[in-house]
C-alpha cells in the first residue's frame, strides 16, 4: 500500500506541473490576441477562450452525429484538368437511413461524367473517396455512437489510404493541432503552442450567425514583413464563428497550403453548422484543393455537400 501510494504521489507534481503549463501558455497566448471594442467592452477571460478553443470538440462532435442521425444529401463532386476544364464528375441525391442502431444510405439520384469511377465502382480519384469517407455509408454499418470523449486519432497506426484519411479527418475536426506522421509538416500545424503562434495574428470579434450571437475568431498568418515565416506556416488563415452562450462552433473557413517538394497542396474549406433538436450537424460544406504526391498525378478537385431532412 505504502508503495502504490509513493508511486502514485511521483505522479502529482507532473500532473500539477503540466496543468500549470498549459496555464501559462493560455496566459502567453491571450497576451498575442487582439480584441475588438465591442469585445473589451464585454470583460471577456481572454485566457480561458483560448483554452476553450484549443480544446474544441463540439466541430468534431457535429460530425460524429452523423453516425446516427438519418439525413438527406446533395452531393456535387468536379475534377479538373490544369487547364480548369472539367474532366470528371459526380452529381447524386443519396438518404441515409438509421434504424435499428444501424445506417444504410440510399442513392436516389446519380449521374456521373468521365473516369470518376473505377470499372469496379471503386472511385477513380482521391477527392472522391474523401468525401465518400464524410458522407457516405456503404452497406450497413451498426454499433456505432456519437461520443467524442477520449477519441484521438492514430495515423501512425494505419497504412495507405486508412492512414491518410486518419490525418484527413485531423486536419478537417482538429485543424490547429500537430498531425502526427504527415513528413514535413506535422508539427507545423500546432499553430496553438506559443512559439509556434508568434507567427500569426489572432483576433476575437463579436458577430452575428444565422440570428445566434458569436464570438468570431480568427488567425492569420503573419506577412514576411511581420516576422512570419513561409516555411513554418501550413495554416494560411482561419475564421470561426463560436456561439457565445454555447461556445459550439457554428461556421467555420479555412486555407492551407505547403510545399515540401515531395508534394504540395492549396486547400480551402467552408463550413456551415446548424441544429436539428440537441443536435449540432454540418449543413454546409465546401471544399477546393490542389494538391500533388510524388509518383501520382495532380489533383485538382472541389466539392459541395448540402445536408438537410434530418430525422432521430
Amino acid at each position: 500500500m505504502k508503495r502504490i501510494l509513493f508511486i502514485s504521489s511521483l505522479f502529482i507534481p507532473v500532473a500539477y506541473s503540466n496543468a500549470q503549463d498549459d496555464s501559462l501558455d493560455n496566459e502567453r497566448l491571450a497576451k498575442m490576441v487582439s480584441l475588438s471594442e465591442v469585445v473589451i467592452r464585454t470583460d471577456l477571460n481572454v485566457a480561458k477562450f483560448m483554452n476553450q478553443v484549443k480544446n474544441d470538440t463540439t466541430f468534431y462532435k457535429a460530425f460524429r452525429n452523423l453516425h446516427v442521425l438519418g439525413f438527406t444529401s446533395w452531393n456535387y463532386i468536379q475534377l479538373k484538368d490544369k487547364k480548369g476544364k472539367v474532366k470528371a464528375s459526380l452529381q447524386s441525391k443519396t438518404r441515409q437511413l438509421r434504424l435499428g442502431g444501424c445506417r444504410t444510405m440510399e442513392v436516389l439520384d446519380e449521374h456521373t461524367t468521365g473516369d470518376f469511377y473505377e470499372e469496379d465502382g471503386a472511385n477513380h480519384y482521391y477527392t472522391g473517396e474523401l468525401y465518400a469517407g464524410l458522407f457516405f455509408t456503404r452497406g450497413k454499418v451498426c454499433g456505432e455512437n456519437n461520443i467524442v470523449k477520449g477519441i484521438d486519432f492514430r495515423p501512425k497506426s494505419q497504412k495507405g489510404m486508412a492512414k491518410h484519411k486518419e490525418q484527413l479527418k485531423m486536419l478537417f475536426f482538429n485543424p490547429g493541432k500537430r498531425i502526427p506522421g504527415i513528413p514535413f509538416i506535422g508539427d507545423k500545424i500546432d499553430i496553438f503552442d506559443p512559439d509556434r503562434a508568434a507567427y500569426y495574428e489572432f483576433g476575437i470579434d463579436y458577430g452575428d450567425y444565422e440570428g445566434q450571437s458569436c464570438y468570431i475568431f480568427s488567425i492569420k498568418a503573419k506577412s514576411k514583413e511581420q516576422g512570419g515565416r513561409k516555411n513554418s506556416i501550413v495554416i494560411d488563415s482561419m475564421v470561426t464563428w463560436f456561439n457565445t452562450k454555447t461556445m459550439e462552433v457554428m461556421a467555420r473557413n479555412y486555407d492551407m497550403s505547403y510545399d515540401a517538394g515531395v508534394y504540395d497542396f492549396n486547400v480551402h474549406m467552408e463550413v456551415q453548422m446548424t441544429k436539428f433538436g440537441n443536435y449540432l450537424v454540418p449543413r454546409l460544406l465546401r471544399y477546393i484543393g490542389n494538391w500533388d504526391v510524388v509518383l501520382k498525378k495532380r489533383e485538382r478537385g472541389m466539392f459541395t455537400a448540402t445536408l438537410f431532412d434530418f430525422t432521430n
